[in-house]
């Protein structure tokens, strides 16, 4: 272990009293409003759609408290600091990707659906499938989304309580899911929201008290910034230009690309954001909220350039390989290192509460992911493919609530094998199978005439099964000693670490070769109903 890492885990050993308080306030805090909600959730209106008595700002807010996750926070600082210019990619991939949802699928998703996305693709299809289809890959995206957020909570809270034993790291994700796994069961939308609300607030404060302090040390100018995180990178003026991480070889400028699409086109297709544009009254206000949620969004990813610089000039490499491989305890050591140094009272307590911060948005991502995949699930499969329909409120809010638990134990086994990924590249994974499953379905649905359920169908498992089958087969998974999942194998022979080069463009494909190879005709009459309820809002829920 180095010597400033050693330092900071002494640090955090000698505040322990303060970090454990930290999380403990924000840990009952947060119960407290899950607990509260909880009480005001009567019927399945109110446990998917938190009864959809949420103003356009205030799910603006939420939204961003789901978006600006673990990896937003934690991942992209990770990355900016060792790999510069090319890290910073991930923060602009993740903004420009906005635009996507705003323009193509916001409004018309609002108006159509009623709590999931497979309300909508099953509008004019064949129901049982297509609605098997649409939760299967709701769960399996959730899940990938879910292995980052349980591996950035492995690390974090490794680091603060100087836990350095792989058993105690597993027993921190295991903390993580059980605690999201009551988030979920008992607050439900509600109460997820109201979580996500007072986390997005934290997070952005955080942010910009980080970025405030290290501006300072530079007097606030930003090129004296950049020049010294260049210089202490040990890459020169290569740190602050493309092709440090993408551009080595032809391979990786491939996996810039494949990064880039999964990126911009998965955020359409991302399960825990669709379903927030139900829990608004109407298509406006669901418009305003992405409004909202871009502002806010967007000014954060602009700090992420202070912090992960900030932590490439004032914290030398060696000492944040030594804390993660990955990258991910960044934005960690940088608020000690400002705070005060390793060792100093401050610095504890700025390593402290920002850590109690991105532990907030941990918590706060997982319920929101979990709510997604549980409410898939209960909605789309148990309700209209297991019991064709015929199930009570009661009962479907009680299949939630099971699937909740059975998807926190899933996703706590497999964030155990992850925490030594970067946590912005497992969730560019997640974003590669969204953009190659759910994104090509949802459009062809909304604005093709001619789709097909059978179209459907191929899109839907053909997108998710190709990303998955990569993604099993990459680096990511195997092959690398350092940062895989399996660290003593190797059995990947896909030589990209995202898919999304060649699953997107194929759930694309997929969607209209099984539409054109079709026997059945796609009903014109459904389809001319959709579209006046996509864009009017006429007969939504």
């Amino acid at each position: 272990m180095s010597p400033t890492h050693q330092l900071a885990a002494d640090a955090a050993s000698d505040h322990r009293p303060l970090i454990i308080t930290l999380f403990g306030l924000f840990v009952v805090a947060t119960l407290i409003i899950t607990i509260w909600a909880g009480r005001q959730t009567r019927g399945a209106a109110d446990f998917y759609a938190g009864g959809r008595q949420f103003t356009g700002f205030q799910n603006g807010l939420a939204i961003s408290g789901d978006y600006m996750s673990a990896a937003s926070f934690l991942g992209i600082a990770g990355a900016i600091a060792l790999f510069g210019y090319d890290g910073f990619l991930y923060s602009i991939g993740f903004l420009v990707a906005w635009l996507v949802a705003l323009l193509l699928v916001a409004e018309p998703l609002r108006n159509s659906g009623r709590y999931t996305m497979g309300d909508v693709l099953a509008y004019r299809m064949r129901q049982r499938p297509v609605r098997t289809a649409a939760g299967t890959s709701t769960i399996v995206v959730s899940i990938f989304y879910l292995l980052a957020q349980m591996a950035g909570a492995g690390v974090l809270v490794s680091l603060l309580l100087g836990i350095k034993s792989d058993g105690g790291k597993v027993a921190i994700v295991a903390l993580v899911g059980i605690l999201m796994i009551v988030y979920v069961s008992i607050g439900g939308m509600k109460g997820t929201t109201w979580v996500q609300m007072v986390k997005a607030v934290l997070l952005i404060a955080g942010a910009l008290l980080i970025t405030f302090m290290v501006m300072w040390k530079f007097n606030f100018n930003i090129s004296d910034l950049l020049g010294k995180a260049a210089e202490n990178s040990g890459k020169g003026s290569a740190f602050l230009e493309p092709g440090l991480k993408y551009g080595a070889t032809g391979t990786s400028k491939l996996d810039f690309i494949s990064l880039g699409l999964a990126l911009v086109l998965g955020t359409a297709g991302l399960p825990h954001i669709l379903i927030r544009f139900y829990t608004v009254p109407t298509a406006k206000a669901a418009r305003k909220s992405v409004n909202w949620a871009i502002g806010i969004i967007g000014a954060f990813y602009l700090m992420t350039i202070a912090l992960g610089f900030g932590a490439a000039a004032l914290l030398s490499r060696a000492d944040i390989i030594a804390s993660n491989p990955a990258g991910n305890t960044a934005a960690p050591l940088l608020a000690q290192e400002v705070g005060g140094g390793a060792g100093s009272t401050g610095g504890a307590i700025l390593l402290a509460v920002i850590s109690a911060v991105a532990f907030a948005t941990i918590l706060a991502v997982v319920a929101g992911l979990t709510l997604a995949s549980s409410s898939s699930f209960a909605h789309d499969i148990y309700v209209n493919v297991i019991r064709k329909g015929r199930a009570t409120e009661q009962e479907e809010v009680r299949a939630a609530r099971w699937s909740t638990v059975v998807i926190g134990a899933v996703a706590i086994g497999l964030g155990a094998l992850a925490r030594d990924i970067n946590v912005a590249g497992l969730v560019a994974l997640a974003f590669a199978v969204a953009a190659s499953a759910n994104l090509p379905t949802i459009l062809y649905s909304l604005f093709w005439k001619r789709f097909t359920t059978q179209g459907a169908l191929w899109s839907i498992y053909g997108g998710l099964i190709s990303s998955v089958v990569l993604v099993l087969f990459s680096p990511v998974v195997s092959g690398n000693p350092k940062t895989s999942m399996f660290k003593g194998m190797d059995f990947h022979w896909f030589p990209l670490e995202n898919p999304g080069l060649i699953s997107i463009p194929l759930g694309f494909l997929l969607g209209w070769l099984g539409t054109v190879l079709s026997k059945e005709k796609a009903d014109p009459q459904k389809y001319a109903e959709l579209e006046v309820r996509s864009l009017t809002g006429t007969g939504a829920h």
